[in-house]
């Protein structure tokens, strides 16, 4: 999945004001990472993880990880904070971030 520059800053902007839904640690993707990451995709559309990580390569092949099992976009990531994208089948307008923070 590709984002193109407009939506990237437009998330940007919304993923300023979000704090982070799930953190993953030293135990990497468990079953309920996974589970819990579906569930806020699903219901959120875009979120902030945060990344426990000794070091870059670790982390970047966490990111793509993530992304591949996710099939979701990486918006940005800043030090050990990753912003995810991933649009809904359906979106619920009091749950999508995308509704709710409207820049």
């Amino acid at each position: 999945m590709t984002l193109n520059n407009a939506d990237k800053k437009r998330f940007r902007a919304i993923g300023h004001q979000l704090k982070p839904v799930i953190t993953i640690a030293e135990k990497g993707l468990s079953e309920n990472i996974q589970l819990e990451l579906e569930r806020a995709l699903n219901d959120h559309e875009l979120i902030k993880l945060k990344l426990v990580s000794g070091d870059k390569a670790e982390k970047a092949a966490l990111i793509e990880e993530i992304c591949a099992l996710s099939k979701g976009a990486v918006v940005q990531t800043i030090g050990h904070v990753v912003l995810l994208y991933r649009a809904a089948k359906k979106q619920d307008p009091k749950l999508s971030n995308l509704v709710r923070f409207q820049p």
